[in-house]
């Protein structure tokens, strides 16, 4: 299974309304792996890779975030898979 990769930038009301655990949560749901971390400037970043239809399915639950987030906008990145990631992790 060919297996694809991205690295996204998330805006808007993401920090503080449960977002990377949402996302972690997500993410086994879909059997990615990489990581979500908050930004300093108020962003959450996240990498992850996986075939390409969980990827997509991902990025939906993403757009959408948590009940009580707002997520603004979504910039993605088309990057290679490293590779190393085992699992899904919040990164602090």
């Amino acid at each position: 299974m060919m297996k694809i990769a991205r690295k996204v930038y998330i805006s808007g009301l993401v920090q503080g309304v449960g977002f990377r655990f949402f996302t972690q949560r997500s993410a086994a749901r879909h059997q990615v792996v990489g990581y979500v971390k908050n930004l300093k400037d108020g962003r959450v970043e996240s990498y992850f890779e996986g075939d390409e239809r969980s990827v997509i399915e991902f990025l939906k639950d993403l757009s959408a975030g948590p009940t009580y987030a707002r997520v603004q906008d979504i910039e993605e990145l088309v990057v290679d898979p490293i590779g190393g990631y085992t699992a899904f992790l919040i990164e602090r």
